[in-house]
């Protein structure tokens, strides 16, 4: 693996990239998340995917379904268009990016504008498609004390 170009397309190898974030150390920024995920639906982490998924969204993902969309595709990139850190209290970031692959129905591109949070050192990604149970005024779930409409919740639809 040492000599693995990583997926992410940064030119750098994966165990100096990505594969560290999926070893157990923690992404550093958003950006960085963001591209471990993508580089761990490349090298088939569906784990890794779902333990970088907000916890208290982690099990309404549906792992069968991420792992086949994982293995029956043929990744072509990613371009990540910008990193918004935006600071507070947990922290939270935008990264937008093109994720591009290919499958029994032809070659797809998805651009998306991804929400994170930061909580005890780690990010999380907030999963729009996961609905949270939170009401405005319950604290939120991503475990800071704040409310869910000041913290997560306008991050999510």
């Amino acid at each position: 693996m040492a000599s693995t170009p990583c997926p992410c397309g940064s030119d750098e190898l994966l165990d100096n990239c990505c594969g560290r974030y999926h070893s157990g150390a923690p992404a550093p920024t958003a950006e960085a998340l963001m591209r471990s995920r993508y580089s761990a639906y490349v090298l088939g982490l569906i784990d890794y995917v779902v333990a970088t998924t907000l916890p208290a969204q982690q099990a309404g993902l549906d792992k069968a379904a991420m792992s086949a969309w994982s293995a029956q595709s043929i990744w072509l990139g990613l371009e990540v268009e910008s990193h918004e850190p935006l600071g507070g209290v947990p922290e939270h970031a935008w990264v937008t990016f093109v994720a591009r692959w290919h499958d029994a129905e032809g070659e797809h591109a998805h651009r998306e504008r991804s929400a994170f949070v930061q909580q005890q050192r780690h990010w999380y990604f907030l999963d729009p498609t996961v609905p949270l149970t939170a009401g405005r005024n319950d604290p939120c779930p991503c475990g800071s004390t704040a409310k869910f409409k000041k913290c997560c919740g306008p991050f999510l639809p």
